[in-house]
């Protein structure tokens, strides 16, 4: 990999810290720089949101725009950290991006994430986060038609099919989730 110039220390990002049973969510920081680029450089895994990363320079500008967004939004994508291992397994967040209908709960899952109920288990505790901290309750999940496994994790959160839409000049379905305020009344 490149070698990365000095990064901004985790501290004066405003993302927040948390723990679930497996894992430690945190906001960016440069040691996440190799597992995020090979999850973008990988085709198979980045079919649904773009296609893959032609370079290091590439995935630097989309990793800084991860970075930008938390301090133009106040939000953005946590780092998933295993507890066991310290590997980043992959992030989930809030988005918001120009051209975004509203705030969205979206997942990059890394291969050593994959299939064990990580992206769950994570995306369960962020979902609350947002409801109660930011005040983003019933936010969606647009998700490419073709693309099963995010749609099965999104109805596994309980979010169904609202609308069928298009991003970035693509299908998507608009799933909304359930409000996590109600729920917890």
């Amino acid at each position: 990999m490149t070698a990365l110039p000095r990064m901004m220390p985790a501290h004066d990002i405003p993302a927040p810290r948390f723990e679930t049973e497996r894992m430690i969510i945190r906001g960016p920081e440069g040691r996440d720089f190799d597992a995020v680029c090979a999850f973008a450089k990988d085709a198979e895994r980045t079919k649904y949101i773009g296609g893959p990363a032609a370079s290091d320079f590439d995935v630097w500008g989309g990793f800084c725009r991860a970075i930008g967004h938390w301090i133009w939004n106040g939000y953005g994508f946590l780092t998933l950290e295993e507890k066991a291992t310290g590997q980043a397994v992959g992030r989930i967040g809030m988005l918001n991006h120009v051209g975004w209908p509203e705030p969205e709960l979206g997942w990059h899952m890394f291969a050593a994430g994959e299939g064990r109920g990580l992206a769950y288990e994570a995306a369960l505790a962020i979902r609350a986060y947002a409801a109660r901290d930011l005040g983003l309750d019933r936010v969606i999940s647009p998700i490419h038609p073709d693309n099963i496994r995010s749609r099965a994790l999104a109805e596994r959160l309980g979010a169904v099919v609202e609308r069928e839409s298009e991003l970035l000049g693509e299908p998507c379905l608009i799933y909304r989730h359930p409000s996590v305020q109600e729920a917890a009344a």
